[in-house]
């Protein structure tokens, strides 16, 4: 048996859910799947897949030999497009996860050059602020902006700083009678994004190294940053953003930055993407795209 076709096989029926679906795309017949993914099973001596008349489902041994495949498979066709001539020029498909906020006011900036400069790539987004397996999802490269990284296979690949600041409309300001100072911040309400575990608590560091921790009312809360910053120029109150959230806003005077000594941890963006002996070309070339694009960050000039 080819052991790399039934691997590839099974990769496929795994992602598109049937036999059937499977065996239309690879222009195979339902038997002949069947039969590469039963003899895969004997020689390891496990089930794969809980066959039934409606659906399959993996087993958990057939899980785990799913993420090896994916894999074996990804480094396979790396190494075979790293080596071969006219894979020089990047093709095929691009899978990008970005979070919601970034996609929408960040890849505008920068997408069109890119596609522009590489025309036979097909770019597959993903926007969310979920936690996104890039394995079991097939993402190619994530960007993401964040103080923390946890523990991963993965490899992370610093981009830019991204500050983090205090903001609110001047018509909030305006209200107010008496200024925002770091000694009455906690008087005031916050619009806290609740993904955070402390979605009303802010850590501040002032401009001598005093650090404080700041306990806010809450008026609006949202798990979006998007509508947050909606609310913050709408003048509902004080928000915390990171600067390329905000940056247009600040430049047209929607926002006002407050406490400008006073520093909050400060963030990064990074580009991440399966740890791998072979970079596919198409990654590759996207991460030297952004990295000479944001070698100068627009929301810092």
């Amino acid at each position: 048996m080819d052991q790399f076709s039934a691997m590839q096989s099974f990769r496929r029926v795994v992602e598109h859910g049937s036999f059937s679906a499977a065996a239309a795309l690879a222009g195979q017949s339902h038997t002949v799947l069947s039969r590469q993914v039963k003899n895969l099973e004997r020689q390891l001596g496990s089930q794969l897949l809980n066959r039934t008349t409606r659906r399959l489902q993996l087993t958990e041994a057939g899980a785990l030999f799913y993420r090896h495949c994916v894999q074996i498979l990804d480094q396979m066709e790396a190494m075979t497009l790293e080596l071969s001539e006219h894979q020089q020029q990047p093709s095929g498909t691009l899978r990008l996860s970005v979070s919601s906020a970034f996609g929408e006011l960040e890849l505008g900036h920068w997408l069109p050059g890119f596609v522009e400069r590489f025309t036979g790539l097909q770019i597959e987004l993903s926007c969310t602020d979920r936690f996104v397996d890039m394995l079991d999802e097939g993402i190619d490269l994530c960007l993401r902006v964040t103080d923390h990284l946890p523990d991963s296979n993965l490899v992370a690949r610093t981009l830019a700083p991204s500050e983090v600041i205090l903001v609110a409309a001047a018509s909030y300001l305006k209200r107010l009678p008496t200024a925002i100072t770091a000694d009455n911040l906690g008087e005031h309400p916050l619009l806290g994004y609740n993904r955070l575990a402390q979605p009303q608590r802010l850590q501040l560091v002032g401009p001598s190294g005093s650090q404080r921790e700041v306990l806010m009312p809450s008026r609006v809360s949202a798990n979006s940053p998007m509508a947050l910053r909606a609310a913050a120029i709408g003048g509902l109150g004080i928000a915390s953003f990171d600067r390329f959230i905000v940056h247009d806003a600040l430049q047209d005077g929607r926002l006002v930055q407050l406490l400008p000594d006073w520093q909050q941890p400060a963030r990064t963006l990074y580009a991440l993407y399966p740890q791998s002996r072979y970079l596919a070309p198409k990654v590759r070339a996207l991460l030297d795209y952004l990295q000479d694009y944001y070698r100068a960050p627009r929301w810092l000039m």
